[in-house]
């Protein structure tokens, strides 16, 4: 599955994010999966018997390699000069891959923390980060990209456990629930 899809991670970087309430939904995507605030894992896991993040990536990499959007998703005030946890995934529905996740955490959001979200493996972040304490997602984005798969909705934002940033990325691939089905 890791080779299958390793290159779609590149698409994260080129996306035109869009606002949530800017976003013009096809009649394909259903804008409340698009939009939920909570767990997606947690949602994807009542729609099968077993869910797994296969893990692509799962390393520390300098700020200067983020773009743009994700610094400023990240240091509101100023870019730190602070390494990144970057964890990509391929999550898998049943042994289906569903979606494709990739998450930037600031060295400093995995300090002091309850979980060591560097050390999760194949638990989706989503069954770990929502059973903290306090957990708020906002700078809800969304986008669309052309893909040898077709066009596949994808959505980026800002989760915050404990009060410390980290960015998700998702990129929905087509047997995920997000697609309505004729």
């Amino acid at each position: 599955m890791k080779q299958r899809y390793s290159s779609y991670f590149s698409y994260f970087s080129g996306l035109d994010w869009q606002h949530a309430a800017e976003f013009s939904f096809s009649e394909q995507h259903d804008p409340q999966w698009l939009q939920e605030q909570g767990s997606l894992s947690q949602l994807f896991s009542q729609q099968c018997q077993r869910l797994v993040a296969e893990v692509v990536r799962n390393q520390l990499v300098p700020v200067h390699e983020l773009t743009d959007f994700q610094k400023s998703m990240l240091f509101e005030h100023s870019c730190d000069d602070q390494d990144c946890l970057v964890r990509d995934v391929i999550l898998a529905a049943d042994g289906e891959p569903w979606l494709l996740g990739s998450t930037i955490i600031p060295r400093s959001s995995l300090s002091d923390e309850q979980f060591d979200l560097s050390q999760i493996g194949e638990k989706p972040l989503g069954l770990t980060v929502f059973q903290a304490q306090q957990v708020a997602r906002d700078q809800l984005h969304l986008g669309t990209v052309d893909s040898p798969l077709g066009q596949l909705a994808a959505r980026s934002s800002r989760l915050w456990m404990n009060n410390k940033p980290m960015l998700v990325a998702e990129l929905f691939l087509p047997p995920s629930p997000i697609y309505r089905k004729e």
